[in-house]
């Protein structure tokens, strides 16, 4: 990535590639990424676990069906698509994606690290260790692999690149009964942190951004579980969430897609470690 400035009209993402995990949920956080990233010129390549696994089950991930129709549904808003199949936990899996995407088309240029399980809920007194392990090794583990392959391509390549890591406003607060949650967002801060002060030196630089609540299909389940919680209905719970938030409404996927894009571009070029807030006020630390 150079610092010459793209002519005027040209797309700021103009034939770059775009690796993005998690995304095969059509009304989830990475359709939405995928979508924005590929409005400003990338090729994607969109991928998902396809296949229900112990913990995660067929309504909390991108089936190899609703991986499909995410991606026709982008490619008929214009968009390359390159829709894979990808287990985040299984090393193997992660090198043979970015072997294929780099085959496909010829380059890596961004990683977005955005799989994770939200849904597993326990208070910590009842936490079954393998909500705990099923958590971090996605939410954790996930994004090591993925930014330990990502990164070898991108230095080799010698241009540099973008990580970008979606984290939460629960990396930076906590939350009742989300604890495995919790601490893998913390965690995932801290590791983005980490890869921003060793791959700097190749250009590559290594963000994350943590949005409040998004009503996607995970958002969904959490309104519900809070709502039961507290013994109020999800219009009042919603209601409440939004009088703590001081521009008054929850989070949109747009947002943390704009913010995902706008730091794959080059007027991020000199932000690097950074842990970015899309959360309409509701966190400002």
């Amino acid at each position: 990535m150079s610092d010459r400035q793209e002519p005027r009209g040209r797309r700021p993402l103009e034939g770059q590639v775009a690796l993005v995990t998690g995304a095969g949920r059509r009304q989830g956080l990475g359709r939405a990424i995928c979508a924005r990233l590929a409005a400003d010129g990338c090729r994607v390549v969109l991928t998902d676990i396809a296949a229900a696994q112990p913990l995660l089950a067929s309504e909390h991930i991108g089936t190899q069906s609703e991986m499909e129709l995410t991606a026709a549904e982008l490619r008929a808003e214009g968009a390359e698509v390159l829709a894979l199949a990808l287990d985040v936990r299984d090393e193997a899996q992660v090198e043979a994606v970015i072997a294929n995407t780099v085959r496909q088309f010829g380059r890596l240029d961004i990683l977005v690290n955005n799989a994770g399980i939200g849904y597993l809920f326990s208070p910590i007194v009842d936490m079954p260790a393998d909500f705990w392990k099923a958590v971090m090794e996605v939410n954790l583990l996930g994004p090591l692999l993925c930014t330990k392959h990502a990164a070898r391509q991108m230095i080799a390549q010698a241009r540099g690149g973008r990580i970008v890591n979606i984290a939460s406003q629960a990396a930076k607060s906590g939350h009742p009964h989300l604890a495995a949650y919790i601490a893998s967002k913390h965690g995932l801060v801290g590791l983005t942190r980490t890869a921003a002060l060793e791959l700097g030196q190749h250009g590559i630089t290594v963000n994350a951004v943590c949005p409040n609540h998004v009503t996607t299909g995970l958002g969904a389940v959490q309104n519900a579980y809070y709502a039961k919680l507290a013994g109020i209905s999800v219009e009042d719970y919603l209601a409440k969430m939004r009088q703590g938030i001081p521009l008054g409404r929850v989070g949109q996927a747009a947002d943390t897609a704009n913010a995902c894009a706008f730091l794959c571009s080059e007027a991020a070029a000199y932000i690097t470690g950074e842990a970015m807030n899309v959360s309409g006020g509701a966190e400002m630390h």
